[in-house]
């Protein structure tokens, strides 16, 4: 199988430093299934084409592999050693992880600027359902991301005619974007169209769709399928990464009968909710006059973009109990790249919120945005005495979900929570109780807003606490 890559930006031959492979030389590279090499036909001012070029051992592929291996990878004889699948994926990550990350050691400049690039892709299987046409579902799934599409049918032999139709296309792709950007898109999306992995799907898996999709998978309309042919309809890791990509969006469980067509992109309000929630929240915070603040659950950084990008804030702080959040957080950020003046602004910490931490005191505010209900109700105390005793922020500003609304979201089924990893839901009235009995105890004020759009006797989305010293 074959992934060539080109591009007529001047001088072309910057390719070589994006993708780290040197234009006039010919390297081959070992895999668990084969080898990869990669050379490229031109190399000039005005053109430059990279090929990846995989020599896949077919015994090798299968060989104890056991009885988990499925369909047509627990023959000897297949397809896999000729088409684009997740090998072609694990070959990019391996033999281009340093562009697939971003990363340029020599001339770092070029890694974020768009220039006109082509990716062909020879051969990827296209199998897409009776429903959906195989030109549809190449339109669905790169269309929304900016690419031009053309894609090239190849017959089958007239001996396996009755087959049906070919599934295999020759497919190129063109967009003026960055080269990790492209590399993301191809990462992800290969793998999609014909469902099938030669390896175990685990939570692993979750991990490397978020981490390469976190810039772009949350907004695309087919997340849902995307997500669903990604984890090979693995139920559970389906809805947990659907819940991690939308955090407040009601997910529908996986059908592993559903068509493409099937699967509805999320309603306006549900993609708005959060942008609205981290709106809400910086303007409480801008509001209380705070210019130390520290993020309490900072996730993958979405709050720290926004303080960051405000100067009225000086020293800003996440914190979260999740490394790989961290990690996402300070790719996101870009902290490696930010001036000295700017990067001096922002720290992340690795550190849970149920021990009491000395590096929390002393900030004028504190965000605990949709944390708390993550927690165990019995680690509860231990959240309140480090937030609000040890720590004690002049401000705190909380948001956590209200359980009343669920019944909007129809396709939540009844009494299920909106996250897999809720511990509980609070009603406004239960809310309003344990946030009065804290304020009272350790000698705040506190008042409460709605975020997002109100229902009749229903109340918002979210619900947000801002406690303010006394």
């Amino acid at each position: 199988m074959l992934l060539t890559i080109s591009t007529t930006h001047t001088p072309a031959t910057d390719l070589g430093y994006l993708l780290h492979k040197h234009p006039d030389r010919c390297q081959t590279f070992p895999l668990s299934f084969g080898k990869a090499h990669v050379y490229y036909p031109e190399a000039t001012a005005d053109r430059c084409a990279c090929c990846l070029l995989l020599d896949v051992d077919p015994v090798g592929l299968v060989r104890g592999k056991g009885n988990w291996s499925n369909g047509l990878l627990d023959q000897y004889v297949n397809d896999r050693p000729y088409v684009a699948s997740s090998l072609m994926s694990v070959a990019i990550s391996q033999v281009f992880g340093s562009a697939l990350s971003g990363k340029s050691k020599d001339r770092p400049e070029l890694v974020d600027v768009e220039i006109p690039l082509t990716a062909r892709i020879d051969v990827l299987p296209v199998r897409s359902g009776p429903n959906c046409p195989a030109a549809e579902m190449l339109e669905r799934m790169f269309g929304p991301l900016g690419y031009e599409i053309t894609a090239t049918r190849h017959p089958l032999d007239e001996q396996f005619l009755e087959w049906g139709e070919s599934p295999y296309y020759s497919v190129e792709l063109r967009h003026t974007t960055t080269i990790a950007q492209l590399l993301q898109h191809l990462y992800v999306l290969i793998p999609v169209f014909d469902g099938k992995k030669h390896y175990y799907i685990g939570p692993d898996e979750v991990e490397k769709l978020l981490a390469k999709g976190e810039s772009w998978l949350g907004d695309h309309p087919e997340k849902s399928t995307i997500t669903q042919r990604y984890l090979s309809k693995r139920h559970s890791l389906v809805r947990q990464a659907l819940a991690r990509l939308v955090e407040e969006e009601a997910v529908e469980p996986a059908d592993e009968e559903a068509p493409i067509s099937a699967a509805p992109p999320p309603t306006e309000r549900e993609l708005s909710l959060h942008e609205q929630r981290l709106g809400a929240v910086l303007a409480a915070i801008r509001s209380s006059g705070a210019k130390r603040v520290v993020d309490l659950g900072c996730g993958e950084g979405k709050l720290l973009r926004e303080l960051l990008a405000d100067g009225q804030f000086t020293e800003i702080v996440g914190m979260d109990v999740s490394v790989r959040s961290l990690e996402i957080a300070h790719r996101r950020l870009k902290l490696d790249r930010l001036p000295e003046r700017q990067r001096e602004r922002i720290r992340l910490l690795h550190g849970a919120l149920t021990y009491r931490d000395e590096r929390l005191a002393n900030f004028d505010a504190a965000a605990i945005v949709e944390v708390i209900e993550h927690l165990d109700p019995p680690r509860l105390a231990a959240f309140e005495r480090v937030v609000f005793e040890h720590a004690r922020p002049r401000t705190v500003v909380l948001t956590t979900p209200n359980r009343e609304y669920n019944v909007v979201w129809e396709s939540l089924p009844a009494g299920e929570m909106r996250h897999s990893d809720h511990r509980f839901e609070w009603t406004r009235a239960e809310f309003e109780t344990w946030a009065g009995g804290v304020a009272e105890q350790y000698g705040y004020q506190v008042r409460f807003l709605p975020v997002g759009p109100e229902e009749a006797d229903l109340g918002a989305p979210s619900q947000m606490a801002v406690f303010s010293k006394e």
